[in-house]
């Protein structure tokens, strides 16, 4: 028998691949434990339907992850952080602090999870940090830091 699975299951296949499996394992476990359907034309028509739909939907986001590189690559932001005698740092810039910086002074809402930070900014200058909007997308980021006076 023919089933269309609705989740992933181990050793069997993945969400909504078409699998054959053996009548009794698809009644007494697939069909009854909710974990697929039987591949009957109306539920291939489903599966090409929703499928057709997540490729449209994930084609949307990389366009839109595209046009919010290219606006954070055209911008810069500045930030600056408290220095003491002989240039040294008090404290650091976080990708907290970029986040909330491209908010403000962009106007462009990045999650602070997206920037890709190695460590902390400690010292004044041009930096660059790169932003990944999307698996197929970075975009950097210049974050000028200055001395607070």
């Amino acid at each position: 028998m023919k089933v269309i699975l609705k989740e992933d299951i181990k050793s069997l296949g993945k969400k909504g691949e078409i699998v054959e499996v053996s009548d009794g394992y698809a009644r007494n476990f697939i069909l009854k434990k909710n974990k697929g359907v039987e591949a009957n034309s109306s539920n291939l028509n489903d599966l090409k339907l929703k499928k057709a739909n997540d490729d449209k939907i994930a084609q949307e986001q990389y366009e839109a992850a595209k046009e919010l590189g290219k606006q954070i690559e055209a911008g810069q932001i500045q930030v600056s952080i408290k220095m003491g005698e002989g240039g040294k740092a008090f404290g650091s810039v976080s990708s907290k602090e970029i986040a909330e910086e491209v908010k403000k002074q962009l106007d462009l809402t990045i999650d602070k999870k997206k920037v890709q930070l190695k460590e902390a900014i400690k010292v004044p200058g041009t930096h660059v940090v790169p932003i990944k909007l999307h698996p197929k997308v970075t975009a950097d980021l210049k974050v000028l830091v200055t001395e607070e006076a």
